[in-house]
Order: C-alpha cells, then sequence, then structure tokens
C-alpha cells in the first residue's frame, strides 16, 4: 500500500476512534492518552537510545503526570511530572552504564515534558467547564485539518522549501494553507455568544496556526539530531505515533491557555 492511501486509512479508522473518546471523556479519554502517550515515549526513547534514557522513570511520570492531570488539574500534573526527575536519579544511580548522569536524565526528563504535558492539556481542555467538548474537538479537528491541508497543499503544488534542514518536506505553500485552516477551523466551530467572540475565535485560530507547526518542527529537528526519518511505523504512512501527535503537543498547551484568558 502506498504512502498516501495508507495515511488516508489510517485517518478514516483513527480519527473517528479519538473523537469518540474525546466524546465520553473522563477516564477514556485518559486511558487513550496514556496508551497513545506510552507509545509515543516508547517511540523517542527508541531512537534515543544512544543517549540511555531511563525508560522506567519515563513511563512512570508520564502515567503519573496524566492522573495528576486528570484528578487535580495543573498542580497535580506538575507534581505527578517531577516524580520523574527524581526517580531517573535514582535509576541513574544504581544503574552501569556509562553515560553521562547529564545526558541520560536530560533525555528521560525531555520525553516525559514533551509528551506528558502535551497530552495532559488535552485532558485540561476537556475537563473545561460547560464547553471542554467542543473545546478538545475544535483543537484536536484544527490541528488535524492544518496538518492534511499543509501534507496535501505542498505535495500537489509546494515548490518554496520551509525549512529545508529541519524537514525538507515541508514547503511555505503547505504553511499558508496549515495556517488559514487552522484559523478557520476555531472561528466556525467555538463561536458562540456564550463562549468565544469572534474575535478571540480567530486569535484561538491563530494561536493553533503558529504552536503547530512549531511542535511538528521541533520533532523535526529532534529526529534529525538522532539521525531518522520516523519515529516508527504503527500508523503506516503518518510514521509513529509521536510523528502523528507531534503538532498537538504543542498545540494543545498553547489553546488551553489562550481559552483560558478569554473564559
Amino acid at each position: 500500500m502506498s504512502s498516501f492511501w495508507s495515511r488516508i486509512l489510517v485517518a478514516v479508522v483513527g480519527l473517528p476512534a479519538v473523537l469518540g473518546l474525546a466524546w465520553l471523556g473522563g477516564w477514556w479519554l485518559w486511558l487513550l492518552a496514556v496508551v497513545g502517550g506510552l507509545i509515543a515515549l516508547h517511540e523517542l526513547y527508541a531512537v534515543a537510545r544512544p543517549l540511555r534514557p531511563l525508560v522506567l522513570a519515563g513511563y512512570t511520570g508520564l502515567v503519573l503526570t496524566l492522573l495528576g492531570a486528570q484528578l487535580g488539574g495543573t498542580i497535580w500534573m506538575l507534581g505527578g511530572f517531577l516524580t520523574t526527575l527524581a526517580l531517573a536519579f535514582l535509576l541513574k544511580g544504581i544503574s552501569e552504564t556509562r553515560q553521562s548522569l547529564t545526558v541520560a536524565v536530560a533525555t528521560t526528563v525531555l520525553g516525559t515534558a514533551w509528551v506528558g504535558f502535551g497530552l495532559a492539556y488535552v485532558l485540561l481542555l476537556r475537563a473545561l467547564p460547560e464547553h471542554g467538548r467542543l473545546a478538545v474537538f475544535t483543537v484536536v479537528l484544527g490541528v488535524f485539518a492544518a496538518d492534511t491541508l499543509a501534507y496535501f497543499t505542498g505535495a500537489l503544488i509546494g515548490r518554496h522549501k520551509l525549512a529545508p534542514v529541519l524537514s525538507p518536506g515541508k514547503t511555505w505553500e503547505g504553511l499558508v494553507a496549515s495556517t488559514v485552516t487552522a484559523i478557520l477551523v476555531p472561528f466556525f466551530a467555538l463561536y458562540h455568544e456564550h463562549f468565544l467572540t469572534v474575535g478571540q475565535s480567530l486569535v484561538l485560530g491563530a494561536v493553533i496556526a503558529v504552536a503547530a507547526p512549531m511542535g511538528d518542527l521541533f520533532e523535526s529537528a529532534v529526529k534529525r539530531d538522532l539521525g531518522v526519518k520516523d519515529t516508527g511505523r504503527l500508523l503506516l504512512g503518518h510514521g509513529g505515533v509521536l510523528d502523528r501527535v507531534d503538532a498537538l503537543l504543542f498545540a494543545s498547551i498553547a489553546s488551553f491557555y489562550t481559552i483560558l484568558a478569554f473564559t
């Protein structure tokens, strides 16, 4: 199966499942975040194996970060994340690897913070009073639609490279298409007299338009630094789970605080 058709197949099967669990919310969405987060973190630690990340500390910190977000919001989320640092130092102290402590612990903590916080803020978006379901739907769909339009526009008419060193496949034409899409999705989805105004909806769209590509480029920079093209092949043409959610990990955080500032 070609990369093009495999991407479509995964999207057709996966997106409704993700949106269905987001609609249910609660522990269903938490379970999805844990499973997806552990797979994404495993992919990152696998390609970063030469840096000797303390994987047990990372996995534990991820689960506790998401559990904290689910049970107690941002304060408990932070408490769960900090266990990563403590456990990483403990495991490094009793391990027999010769890798630098700073490198091993930093790699471990980076993975948990990157994946754990990004997914935790998806849970926090869903937990927003009254409009949480609408908010998380809008952010997920906005990121997905922007990424999809960027891919197809770049493939069809893309001529000017956006970041040839970090990610040769991305184009300025794709960025323009993704920006317009990211702004329009929140505008049509969130404009509501009891939630966000027209101006606020457009601002949220602009925030997603900036944060999502930054998340994508950040992962591209990490992959280039580690010498890999994709973090995995689980999602066929999309690559690994981390390849699929990279934009969402940045956009969820930025969107949460933008909405919080407006409500």
